[in-house]
């Protein structure tokens, strides 16, 4: 299919996809940036129950109140009813006056209910929830149980609207993270703003933003500096400050000053654009289990139809006292207990609410089936730069001989290592600060390969690596290959002054997310291309399992090998570019930083939107909560139509017990469901 791009009335562009199928029904990420409300197809006043989708719903922007409306003024009249039945007994309220007035409670919450089967009949889906409700209901004022009948329909009407109000709640979370960019920026032309669609802004103008505002597409930064809010894009409130050169993203806030920012990415192109693309596909890959409760809702509903239909009617060649009136009230209650909408309905709500809640703390899921899989993740398996380190060179160790001044000597390192632009010189640079002016280099010289010399004062001033020292003949009394980072020796005079270390720096938060991953029962691996002895040497620090240095790609792919051939599951975190081929071969690929690289968005099946390396465990225990809330309410639905089911087969249940099988265990599996989104991981 070819390439569209969906717009609203306004013709603002909504986002764009390769295909046009039921991925935007799923997601309900169409209906959120349309003006119309939760569900397109309440506009028509039909539930969408579709083959991809099964359930949807939506209300069409009513308040909470004008959705229960029909439901209070059912139960009112229902209530005078059975009042007037049993504890106010009118004279009047006999024959066609009663029946009228239970038909009067049962309008509100009936008519849409049989103008659904209708609709889904019409469309060649017959057994679905609305014709099971309408049979059990209609059977029930036949035989004259008319409160019970009006009592079935307003439970199940209930139902839907709570229904509606968790799906609601559950698009939350990603609708926040959708409805990130303005529709209008602030363009600059000849110290001239003038306000333009944010679609329009051509790639090289300059977007002014004051603060309070959001930027609408990706740039680089004019101004000095400013402080953004990055918290929808990563689920971190910390401010995040960029300097002048540096990229800052669309959804990002401004802070403080106006600021102003050059474009570098057309509208459509952006990191956000790209994001909210992955997650409107997201629910359209299933996990197995919402799959397969699909599949057998569909086989499931017209089997008990046809049993219900036995129940009523085989009795008769077996039975000496056959009652039909008897049996078919016991149909109708097995119809009602038969409703698989607790099943249809909570299960995709359950991973609709994990990939809520893992969205809402920066975390994205390419589909729920990844939350399954990662649930059952024996290993992960990690790069070290960038994923477990800042990938930022810093000093680390400063060891001058105590004859020579530790100060004096490094401001002279600095000065002569501001003449090479190697990350080396730069983590110096900071270590050491502002270059002094005073000291003099006369005739600096980079030698490749080894490092910098340079005259000071009539003296040799040597930086650079320990073949450097062999070269000049400087002595030295310790042996290099024991330091495990990089070392940068000086030598002055003549003489051997010291060493500094520089190293990559581990997060923060590494050697707490490893402990987490133990504690979860995964065991964490290290992969790297740099040597092993650093390798190693992070590894300790934080407590990984087991670490590999010195590895080129291909050397990668062989040691996930290795782990899968143990018939274990393996998710490998990167940065989704070089290391594809592991990703690719992984159960489960996570990228880190996710906002920092297309081709992470287009690889990884997770995408964590921050460098925190904690990330990885809690996406991983939503995974496991997620699973888990979907199998409890799979069991409880089973267990309580299946008792309730026996029992009405068998005369000892009654319409009652059956709204309770249905309506009250879809209920509880819809609260069970939505308990994901107020958890804390």
């Amino acid at each position: 299919m070819e390439h569209k791009h969906t717009k609203n009335g306004n013709e603002k562009k909504l986002f764009c996809n390769q295909k046009e199928d039921n991925i935007y029904n799923d997601t309900g990420v169409k209906e959120i940036f349309e003006d119309g409300g939760c569900c397109a197809a309440e506009k028509n006043k039909v539930s969408v129950h579709s083959e991809d989708d099964g359930h949807e719903h939506g209300q069409n922007n009513k308040s909470t109140f004008q959705m229960f409306l029909p439901a209070i003024i059912s139960l009112v009249i229902l209530l005078l009813g059975i009042m007037m039945d049993n504890f106010f007994p009118q004279q009047w309220f006999t024959g066609w006056i009663r029946i009228t007035w239970y038909v009067a409670a049962y309008a509100p919450v009936g008519l849409p209910v049989l103008k659904e089967a209708l609709g889904s009949i019409g469309v060649g889906d017959v057994f679905s929830e609305f014709f099971l409700m309408s049979i059990a209901t209609i059977g029930a004022f036949i035989i004259g149980e008319y409160p019970e009948g009006v009592a079935v329909m307003l439970f199940y009407a209930v139902g839907e609207v709570f229904q509606d109000l968790a799906v609601s709640r559950a698009r939350g979370n990603i609708k926040a993270l959708l409805d990130q960019r303005p529709d209008e920026v602030t363009i600059l032309e000849n110290n001239i703003s003038q306000t333009i669609p944010a679609k329009e802004a051509k790639i090289n103008d300059i977007v002014q933003l004051k603060p309070g505002e959001k930027l609408a597409l990706d740039g680089e930064l004019l101004s000095a500096s400013a402080s953004f809010n990055t918290a929808a894009l990563t689920g971190e409130s910390k401010p995040d400050t960029k300097n002048k050169g540096e990229t800052v993203l669309a959804g990002m806030i401004n802070l403080q000053t106006v600021t102003q920012v050059k474009i570098t990415t057309a509208y459509e192109d952006s990191k956000l654009s790209k994001i909210l693309e992955m997650v409107q596909n997201a629910t359209s890959q299933k996990a197995h289990t919402e799959l397969f409760i699909r599949k057998f809702a569909r086989i499931y509903t017209p089997i008990v139809v046809f049993l219900a239909i036995g129940i009523c009617l085989m009795p008769y060649f077996f039975v000496e006292d056959y009652i039909f009136r008897d049996w078919l009230y016991r149909a109708l209650i097995f119809l009602v207990i038969s409703c698989p909408c607790a099943l249809v309905i909570s299960i995709p709500l359950g991973y609709f609410g994990g990939i809520g809640a893992a969205s809402r703390n920066g975390i994205l899921f390419k589909g729920s089936n990844f939350l399954d899989k990662i649930a059952e993740i024996q290993n992960v398996v990690m790069d070290k730069t960038g994923t477990m380190t800042e990938g930022v060179f810093k000093v680390q160790e400063v060891n001058i001989k105590p004859e020579f001044n530790k100060n004096e000597i490094l401001q002279m390192v600095n000065v002569l290592e501001s003449k090479s632009t190697h990350p080396v010189a730069t983590a110096i640079h900071q270590y050491v600060g502002e270059i002094n002016p005073s000291i003099q280099l006369d005739a600096p010289e980079e030698i490749a390969g080894h490092g910098l010399k340079a005259n000071i004062d009539g003296k040799e001033l040597l930086v650079g690596n320990f073949k450097l020292m062999d070269k000049f003949n400087v002595s030295y009394d310790l042996d290099p290959s024991k330091i495990v980072y990089t070392v940068i020796a000086v030598a002055f005079g003549g003489k051997f002054v010291g060493y500094v270390t520089i190293a990559d720096s581990i997060k923060e938060d590494a050697e707490q997310t490893v402990k987490k991953l133990h504690q979860l029962g995964v065991k964490a691996t290290m992969l790297s291309g740099d040597k092993s002895t650093v390798v190693k040497f992070v590894a300790e620090q934080i407590g990984i399992d087991n670490a590999f240095g010195d590895l080129l790609p291909e050397d990668k792919v062989n040691k996930v090998r290795e782990i899968k051939a143990q018939n274990e599951s393996v998710a490998f975190v990167g940065d989704g570019v070089n290391d594809a081929p592991v990703v690719a071969l992984s159960d489960v690929g996570i990228a880190m930083g996710g906002l920092g690289s297309d081709a992470t968005i287009e690889t990884a099946d997770v995408v964590i939107q921050d460098d925190k390396p904690s990330k990885i465990p809690m996406a991983i225990n939503i995974g496991k909560k997620t699973k888990k809330i979907v199998w409890q309410n799979i069991i409880l639905a089973f267990a309580v139509k299946g008792i309730v089911l026996i029992l009405g087969a068998g005369g000892l249940a009654t319409m009652w017990e059956a709204v309770f099988a249905d309506v009250g265990v879809a209920l509880l599996a819809i609260l069970n469901a939505v308990r994901i989104q107020k958890m804390r991981f």
